[in-house]
């Protein structure tokens, strides 16, 4: 059994399936055949349903052209670092002031 909150992120990502579909106009019968699924486990993508493979969710990804944000699950957390030294402010020297070092 997983936390409530892990449920509540599992429909969260399941509510966005469904607005990512629905924002293609596809029926649940249209993409859960492009999907390669049937209608009722599509449904449990879309409600959040913990059963459903991430294969499955990894092939949806790729239908809706988004399958490089599979990468972001568990993304080596280096990278993260990387990314937030980046985002940083740069430090600026006064004038007539040198850096040491």
């Amino acid at each position: 059994m997983l936390s409530e909150d892990t449920d509540d992120h599992l429909r969260s990502l399941g509510g966005r399936l469904r607005d990512s579909r629905l924002e293609r106009n596809e029926s649940q019968q249209l993409f859960s055949t492009r999907l390669g699924v049937s209608v009722p486990t599509l449904r449990k993508m879309e409600n959040g349903d913990q059963s459903v493979a991430i294969g499955t969710w990894a092939r949806a990804l790729w239908l809706l052209d988004r399958l490089e944000e599979l990468d972001t699950i568990l993304a080596p957390s280096s990278l993260f670092s990387e990314w937030e030294k980046e985002q940083a402010p740069k430090k600026r020297l006064r004038a007539g002031k040198r850096k040491r070092g």
